[in-house]
């Protein structure tokens, strides 16, 4: 009997890894752990929403679709995931360079939850088990196990929460509140008074989401059609995949099958329509009822994702506001309201669609609603998502402060992955903000914090231009001969690749065209590819792509790569975990006080955080400066 089929509550027989959730940061940390060989416990509310779309049934997007092909390149789930069940794929910003474009795919709701569950109930060393978590067990400030609403105890070696916005959750529909984290769903209590009791310090944010609507009473005549791309951009990388590696589940599962696959590019249609004068004035006539203008709502909700009601506040200059008409799936007449968002009463809601253009008639299957929770600040986390407070306490998703699925299930990978490490006293998986979005997204959390709910940007990566999302595999790869995140052939896959990449470019900026000049002079200037040399023109189109990218904005990229090395430099710098700010001489008060709160990890780290100026990180180089002559400094 393997251990995925035993469920283990002896304290004396851990777990390696318990990971508590199942939303999109719970299924990447538990593959992630077990890849990495651990024994992995998955705790969840419930087991059928598993890898729920709570919100948009879409993956990818602005920095959002590089994160998940970074997912790909680490072996993450979310990339396969997202292909098997798209129903539209669509390339965003390609009027842009290439380095912000990103590829984004509406997905079958049910398809996607349905086949990751099947993807971690067919996973080696992964119990899946129904119960709440309302408790930790600690022992001496280490986290070992955790208490259930069953009143039964697990074990483990670590932890780790990935608990979404089930926390003291509330829900708000007008007046109408409830308690849960996601309509028809459960809510988690416990949790918070234990983290508070060890230390943790916990805030208050909100998100929300729009009304779902019945399809067959949309009037599509008065809406705009929206196709997807004839050439789909998917997010896996299935040139460094082997089949069996690309239909893992498809092949070893007994039933499940997905009917659409990643060579079919048949393509649903999505829809657009606006706003208008007369919606904004129902919503302004209405704002008295809204609990997030009554104050009802406490949380802070998501800048950059404001309700319909926050919308018509806040841009009074707009006539109009678009509404993105979204399929939830082929086998469901239900349609996602993209860009209505709003915690309005329900009768309010109704008058605000019969507003719309083409949504004169249509019936609400599920209201609209707005829902607060509990979230830790990050800056209580080291850069492998450990808890500070707690030792063997891993946190991921929206936990931390995050909106997004992509956002929380790269948290999950990395935190996934450091809960399995760590007990084999391994080297840490670390991503550094040099890297990618993935090491942009922990450094910003773990550094700076965040007062609303955070999402990715690429305005937020200062090293974006070396971003573009098909080179992930190859910035990763120094991460993937570190650890066991992929299998042995797709690492050599991924090994040879950028061998031909880096061997073709030099080649085309060595070798001369018909009429003598470098190839690379002639890409450049004439951008054409039909007259390159045969060695160019027998790699794949994924090699091409990034060939061509690399050598065109050759200038660009040098520039950048030259400010990363200096990055690394004081990256490498590393700071004691015992290190006291406290009373150093010319270090003001305020930036001890940031400097003891946040326990940076490197110098470039300290640098990093807010308040924290020049001056302070010139004492702090002096002292390290003394402590390395004493010999008492780790320096990389």
């Amino acid at each position: 009997m393997s251990a995925k089929d035993t469920l283990k509550t002896d304290s004396n027989d851990p777990y390696d890894v318990i990971v508590c959730g199942a939303g999109h940061a719970g299924c990447e940390a538990a593959l992630a752990a077990t890849r990495l060989g651990a024994n992995v416990l998955m705790l969840t509310g419930n087991l059928d929403t598993i890898a729920q779309m709570s919100c948009n049934p879409a993956i990818g997007g602005q920095a959002k679709g590089q994160i998940v092909r970074e997912l790909d390149a680490l072996g993450g789930e979310m990339a396969l995931n997202t292909d098997f069940t798209a129903i539209q794929f669509k390339l965003l910003n390609t009027s842009k360079g290439p380095a912000v474009q990103a590829p984004r795919a509406q997905c079958d709701k049910k398809a996607y939850q349905s086949r990751m569950k099947h993807v971690l109930e067919q996973t080696d060393n992964l119990c899946l088990f129904q119960c709440l978590v309302d408790g930790l067990i600690l022992d001496k400030g280490k986290c070992v196990g955790v208490k259930t609403s069953l009143g039964i105890d697990f074990f483990g070696k670590s932890i780790v929460v990935t608990t979404g916005t089930f926390l003291r959750a509330l829900m708000h529909v007008g007046q109408n509140q409830s308690e849960g984290g996601r309509m028809g769903d459960h809510v988690a209590k416990g949790l918070s008074a234990d983290f508070q009791k060890a230390g943790i310090e916990l805030g208050r944010f909100k998100t929300g989401t729009p009304p779902r609507i019945l399809g067959r009473t949309i009037d599509f005549e008065q809406t705009e059609i929206q196709h997807g791309d004839e050439h789909p951009t998917r997010f896996a990388f299935y040139d460094t995949r082997t089949d069996d590696e690309t239909f893992h589940v498809e092949r070893k599962g007994r039933w499940f099958h997905v009917e659409r696959s990643t060579t079919n590019t048949e393509q649903i249609t999505c829809r657009v329509t606006r706003t208008n004068e007369k919606t904004a004035s129902i919503i302004r006539d209405n704002l008295h009822l809204s609990p997030l203008y009554k104050g009802d709502i406490e949380g802070t909700g998501p800048r950059y994702c404001p309700s319909i009601e926050d919308k018509i506040v806040r841009f009074t200059d707009k006539d109009s506001h678009r509404i993105y008409l979204e399929p939830e799936g082929v086998n469901t007449d239900e349609w996602y309201i993209n860009g209505l968002s709003t915690s309005l009463p329900f009768d309010t809601q109704r008058q605000i669609l019969h507003s719309i253009p083409g949504l004169e008639n249509v019936i609400i299957s599920r209201p609209a609603y707005a829902v607060e929770y509990d979230y830790a600040h990050p800056t209580q986390l080291s850069l492998t998502l450990e808890s500070q407070k707690i030792e063997s306490l891993f946190f991921a998703g929206q936990i931390n402060g995050t909106s997004g699925y992509e956002e929380a299930a790269a948290q999950g990978l990395v935190a996934g992955a450091n809960a399995a490490l760590k007990p084999l006293g391994m080297k840490p998986l670390e991503v550094g903000r040099d890297s990618g979005y993935v090491g942009v997204l922990i450094d910003d959390l773990v550094t700076k914090g965040t007062n609303e709910p955070y999402r990715m940007f690429t305005s937020r990566a200062e090293h974006r231009l070396l971003f573009n999302h098909g080179s992930a595999e190859i910035r990763y790869l120094e991460k993937l001969n570190e650890h066991n995140l992929v299998s042995a052939s797709r690492l050599k896959a991924i090994r040879d690749k950028s061998k031909r990449i880096h061997d073709t470019i030099t080649r085309l900026n060595e070798d001369r065209s018909p009429d003598g000049r470098l190839f690379s002079d002639f890409l450049r200037r004439d951008g054409t590819t039909d007259q390159l040399p045969e060695f160019f023109q027998e790699l794949n189109q994924e090699e091409r792509d990034e060939i061509l990218y690399r050598v065109k904005y050759d200038g660009y990229l040098s520039r950048e790569i030259s400010n990363v090395q200096k990055l690394r430099d004081s990256e490498n710098i590393r700071i004691p975990k015992d290190f006291i700010y406290s009373n150093l001489p010319g270090l003001k008060n305020e930036c001890a006080e940031k400097l003891s709160a946040i326990r940076p990890e490197t110098l470039a780290q300290a640098s990093r955080i807010s308040g924290v100026d020049p001056s302070a990180i010139s004492v702090l180089m002096i002292m390290i400066q003394k402590q390395r002559k004493s010999g008492s400094l780790e320096h990389d």
